[in-house]
């Protein structure tokens, strides 16, 4: 009876551990030693992501382009699909997911997870983003699960390339081109996006969030809309509440000269000068020096200088306190008042770039030369 038992219960295991293989197995080298990649980058704010398997040469160089890898489109013996392009790259399909809208080769991509395909052509390949990024390669392809379709140039690789990649190149802070490299062909596309407005897509979803519940993250928005002269209305209800009483921004100097600045953007100058007043009093070493210098820049030399000795009788006789009462008064043409406070701040000076940096101002202050 008991070798009985043992008998099935062995009979039992092997059959259940024959099933459960059929459902998940041990972790393996992929088919045919292709190599699963992954590579990832930003365009702008856009998180783009590519997962594809890369096939190698393995000896047929001459024989991919045109041969493996047929031109058009083609019926490959198997599935549903009568007129499948290739899938990009080897196994399962190659995907591409954009975090944001995109624009692949200047046509409107939305967000989301695509399948890439290609029918290759060696004058004019056909670039096919689908709906569907789950297959097994193309042999299910259908066309009315397209999202996009671009026409793109292959061009001559400068050396053969063994296994197949895709490389982010010809980067800018609004673009990039992806490039699938095989063999001795690049095929390129170009993925652009809009920076100024996923940006403040961007900024409008996180002011929801707990992000939303600091002065600082209301001053950012606020400043980048200054900084590019945009949705300046809407940025200076982000400055309402960077210096309101909520969060703590109301006794900031940033928060205030940013106000500021989206208020002179709009041209409302008065209410401008009214809210770097009240910057002023909050305004540390750093900030008041270097406001006072853009003030040098725009020949405001009265102004700078008011802001300069603000700075230095908060905090005197400190090196950059001493160099701003030099620039101060040299800003109002008085260079002999200014020459002790540059020799001051001359003897302060630490690292080599304020060292060089005062040797000249004082030079320029016995010779009788504005050092702004």
């Amino acid at each position: 009876m008991k070798k009985i038992f043992k008998a099935a219960f062995i009979a039992a295991f092997f059959q259940l551990t024959f099933i459960g293989l059929t459902h998940a197995q041990l972790t393996a080298l992929p088919d045919a030693g292709n190599k699963r990649a992954t590579v990832s980058e930003q365009v702008g704010i856009t998180d783009v992501t590519i997962h594809y398997n890369r096939p190698h040469v393995r000896g047929r160089e001459g024989h991919i382009w045109g041969q493996l890898i047929p031109v058009g489109y083609v019926d490959q013996g198997f599935g549903t699909s009568k007129a499948a392009p290739w899938r990009a790259g080897a196994n399962e399909n190659t995907w591409i997911e954009f975090s944001t809208d995109v624009m692949i080769e200047g046509q409107p991509l939305p967000a989301g997870k695509y399948g890439i395909f290609i029918a290759f052509d060696p004058n004019e390949s056909t670039l096919i983003f689908s709906k569907n990024s789950t297959s097994w390669g193309s042999f299910f392809y259908k066309p009315e699960e397209d999202a996009l379709r671009v026409k793109v140039k292959p061009v001559a690789a400068d050396k053969s390339i063994e296994w197949l990649k895709y490389e982010f190149a010809d980067e800018t802070p609004s673009s990039a081109v992806v490039q699938l490299e095989w063999e001795k062909l690049v095929i390129p596309f170009k993925i652009s996006v809009d920076v100024v407005n996923t940006q403040l897509a961007s900024f409008r979803r996180e002011l929801r969030s707990e992000k939303g519940f600091t002065w600082e993250s209301w001053d950012q928005a606020a400043s980048f809309c200054a900084q590019h002269k945009t949705n300046l209305d809407e940025a200076l209800l982000w400055t309402d509440q960077a210096t309101g009483p909520d969060f703590g921004g109301g006794q900031s100097f940033q928060a205030w000269s940013t106000k500021a600045a989206v208020l002179d953007s709009l041209g409302r100058n008065a209410e401008a000068d009214e809210a770097i007043k009240k910057a002023l009093p909050y305004g540390g070493v750093n900030e008041l020096y270097f406001y006072a210098r853009g003030l040098t820049r725009e020949k405001k030399g009265k102004e700078a200088f008011e802001v300069f000795k603000m700075d230095y009788d908060k905090h005197p006789d400190e090196f950059l306190t001493n160099a701003g009462m030099a620039r101060g008064y040299s800003a109002i043409g008085d260079y002999k008042k200014a020459l002790p406070y540059a020799l001051k701040a001359q003897a302060q000076a630490t690292g080599q770039f304020n060292k060089d940096t005062m040797d000249k101002m004082v030079k320029n202050l016995q010779d009788g030369k504005d050092v702004n």
